[in-house]
C-alpha cells in the first residue's frame, strides 16, 4: 500500500511540474497566455493530491496534516479560478491580464513551496 501511495505522490509531483512547465514555457517565452497543458496539469495535480489527502497507505502512526491539506486545497481552488477566469477572458479578448497571469504562477510556486517546507 505504501508504494502505491508514493506511486500516487509522483503522479501529483508530475502534474505539479506540467503546469508550472507550461506557465513557464509561456512567461520565458514571451506569449503570457493560458493553454490547455496548464489545466490539464491542475487537473492531474488537483485529483493526486485529493487522493494523498485521503488516510489510507500511511505508515504506522503517521497522521494527516490537516491544515496544510486544508491550505493547498484553498490554493488550489485559487489557481483553478484564476485559470477558467483568464481562459474565458483569453478566448473573449484574445489576452489575459498580465496579473492574472503572474499570479498563477507565484500561487503554484507557493503551493509547491508549502508542500516541501510545511512539516
Amino acid at each position: 500500500m505504501e508504494t502505491l501511495r508514493h506511486v500516487v505522490l509522483f503522479v501529483h509531483l508530475i502534474g505539479f511540474a506540467v503546469l508550472f512547465g507550461a506557465w513557464a514555457v509561456q512567461a520565458f517565452g514571451g506569449r503570457r497566455e493560458f493553454t490547455r497543458l496548464m489545466s490539464i496539469g491542475m487537473t492531474i495535480a488537483a485529483v493526486a493530491g485529493l487522493a494523498l489527502a485521503a488516510p489510507w497507505g500511511l505508515p504506522e502512526g503517521a497522521e494527516l496534516n490537516y491544515a496544510k491539506i486544508g491550505t493547498k486545497l484553498v490554493v488550489l481552488l485559487a489557481i483553478g479560478a484564476l485559470l477558467g477566469i483568464g481562459t474565458s477572458r483569453q478566448r473573449k479578448t484574445g489576452t489575459v491580464p498580465a496579473a492574472m497571469f503572474w499570479l498563477v504562477g507565484i500561487l503554484t510556486a507557493l503551493n509547491a513551496g508549502i508542500a516541501a517546507i510545511w512539516r
